[in-house]
């Protein structure tokens, strides 16, 4: 049996003296008017689950579903992100935080293969309930993520971040065709910059040795609550209070753990070049 609850964040004041109201999850005041229901008996219903004594209680609850104030509860509810398998790949100071929050929020989490991501990247085993999340201590190297930027054509989500230097880049998430990949990210990046030739050759592995610095416990938890929110919002989408997931770029500055956002869209398919031969000169 399912029940109404004030969704997390939400909740109802009582003014002395005054209208009672609502504070929503940012922060935000509204009057309640409750009109025939009393406000004591909306109150339990929304904060214990208890059944609503009559149809006005009921009706006024379920405008508060309406509006995204109170959410449908069972008793054996899990977290949000229960029934969504999380695929780790990458270096384990990041994807060993990243697993625990997961798990937390009710995900099924394993480590896999390169192997594993190929074959998902074929369609084979597909699943619309799983998401693929790469992490990697280093600059990307050419050709890796390559296999698994068509994940998301065979309904598989797709999550990655990456070091370069003293910056951690999380991606946005990828789970339909259309959505931003890793390859958008690396020809936005080129685009967005003038040292675009140092910045490819950089990524090529022309650079002296890495030198750092790692992510330490606090940047690795940070990262791994960063993309842990990334799969919060692809398991239940809800209204975005920033960049919406699928098309933010995060960089993170190891040196004190500030965090940026950035825009990006996917880069639309280009027409070939047409032969010599194939027109007017």
């Amino acid at each position: 049996m399912t029940s109404s609850r004030l969704a997390p964040g939400a909740g109802i004041v009582t003014v002395p003296g005054g209208r009672p109201a609502v504070r929503t999850a940012e922060g935000e005041f509204l009057h309640l008017d409750t009109g025939a229901a009393d406000l004591a008996a909306l109150t339990r219903h929304l904060v214990t689950g208890e059944a609503a004594p009559d149809a006005e209680v009921a009706r006024v609850a379920a405008a508060f579903e309406r509006e995204r104030y109170a959410v449908r509860t069972g008793p054996q509810e899990g977290g949000p992100l229960t029934g969504r398998t999380v695929l780790l790949l990458g270096d384990a100071r990041l994807t060993t935080p990243l697993a625990r929050f997961a798990a937390a929020e009710g995900a099924r989490t394993r480590h896999v293969t390169p192997d594993h991501v190929a074959r998902l990247a074929d369609g084979e085993g597909a699943d619309a309930s799983t998401v693929v999340v790469w992490c990697l201590d280093e600059p990307v190297p050419p050709g890796l993520w390559e296999t698994a930027d068509r994940l998301p054509a065979h309904g598989t989500a797709w999550l990655r971040c990456h070091r370069e230097g003293a910056h951690l880049w999380t991606e946005p998430l990828a789970a339909a065709p259309g959505d931003v990949t890793s390859a958008h990210v690396r020809l936005r990046r080129l685009a967005a910059t003038s040292a675009h030739r140092q910045l490819a050759a950089y990524w090529a592995g022309h650079r002296t040795p890495d030198n750092g610095p790692r992510p330490g416990e606090a940047a690795a938890a940070l990262v791994a609550a960063l993309l842990t929110a990334d799969l919060l919002a692809w398991a239940a989408p809800g209204p975005d209070s920033g960049l919406p997931a699928r098309r933010r770029l995060r960089r993170v500055d190891l040196r004190d753990l500030t965090v940026t956002e950035h825009p990006v869209l996917p880069v639309p398919p280009v027409a070939p070049l047409p032969g010599r031969g194939s027109g007017p000169a």
